[in-house]
């Protein structure tokens, strides 16, 4: 296993996101990344990397973002704070939305207009380092990426996470789509087919839209039944794929309280699945918010089943790519996120 360290994450802090009615201090937070280090260098899994940025980034990006979206991400905070000074010391959060009935087709001049075009949700603050933050895991997607053969297992260890945000959307904390990154460079580097298993505990909205229509990635997530769970409005049993892609989704919605064993069997559905389409290489967006003490999740695992998650997924002996996504109770995501990690230390010359 090789860790891909993203060392610009901490530009990006966010100080309050709307929860539940209120303004509150962020759930994604630098911390996160800082204790799951702290582990791996308590109880190492291979090496750690923090590489620089690769060539041809530019063009890795747009594979799955549009350019009008990332232009308008690389120069939100430089707007923002050049429409009044005093802005430097707000966040940027978004207030307003273009709703059913209303015009997408339109750019509109405004900034705050703009912001509503591309962001999900309230809870996604930007600020003068996200960008930065962003970009610095891309990086380390995009590395990992392309080392994955040489290495067989390779981990992106980053924030802000990635899964939530499409071709031209953020919300749910994430920006750039690290696992879309991954899925799409292994594609541009030939192999035929890529399987990106999602065990965060929200769907991965993102990703789902972005391979949607294609049958050369498979797209498989258990998560929050979105009935009742971010982001709500998709990530439902009956979304199987469209066109080319139909039967490259794959659903496994769960309800709020789910336990280890319905998590587990849900998980070999999964699995099957990805054997099933026999992929030439794994993405993992590896959420440990199921964790029973996850401050916005609902499941109730513990710690020693990601020790299983990790050996679950490590039998299927693909060159694996894991990107780190949810996971906000910080005290005890470096031990979930290296219990998976520490099930893939012995395999495949990992």
């Amino acid at each position: 296993m090789r860790t891909y360290v993203n060392r610009r994450h901490a530009a990006h802090h966010g100080r309050r996101e709307l929860y539940r009615g209120a303004l509150v201090p962020c759930h994604e937070v630098p911390d996160r990344l800082d204790r799951i280090e702290a582990e791996l260098a308590r109880r190492p899994v291979g090496d750690c990397v923090a590489p620089v940025q690769p060539a041809g980034m530019r063009a890795a990006l747009e594979r799955v973002h549009t350019p009008d979206y990332l232009a308008f991400l690389e120069g939100a905070w430089h707007t923002w704070s050049d429409l009044d000074p005093a802005n430097v010391h707000h966040d940027i959060l978004p207030s307003v939305w273009p709703g059913p009935g209303l015009r997408r087709d339109v750019a509109p001049e405004s900034f705050t207009a703009q912001l509503g075009r591309y962001a999900l949700d309230a809870g996604t603050p930007l600020m003068a380092g996200t960008w930065e933050a962003a970009l610095g895991g891309a990086a380390c997607t995009v590395a990992a990426a392309r080392e994955l053969g040489s290495v067989h297992h390779a981990f992106v260890l980053t924030r802000p996470p990635g899964h939530h945000a499409g071709a031209a959307c953020f919300g749910g904390y994430c920006f750039l789509n690290n696992a879309a990154l991954a899925a799409e460079e292994l594609r541009a580097a030939g192999a035929p087919r890529v399987a990106v298993l999602d065990v965060d505990y929200h769907h991965g909205n993102g990703t789902q839209s972005l391979f949607y229509e294609r049958d050369d990635v498979l797209t498989v997530s258990l998560h929050g039944d979105p009935r009742t769970e971010y982001p709500f409005y998709l990530g439902y049993a009956d979304e199987r794929g469209r066109g080319a892609g139909r039967g490259c989704n794959l659903n496994l919605p769960l309800p709020c309280g789910t336990g280890f064993g319905a998590w587990s069997a849900a998980l070999d559905q999964a699995v099957a699945a990805v054997a099933t389409f026999r992929p030439e290489a794994l993405v993992v967006a590896l959420g440990v918010d199921t964790f029973a003490g996850d401050p916005i999740s609902g499941f109730t695992l513990s710690s020693s089943d990601f020790s299983a998650i990790g050996a679950r997924l490590a039998a299927l002996g693909l060159p694996t790519l894991l990107t780190l996504e949810g996971g906000y109770a910080v005290d005890e995501v470096g031990v979930n996120v290296v219990n998976v990690l520490a099930a893939f230390g012995g395999r495949c010359g990992a």
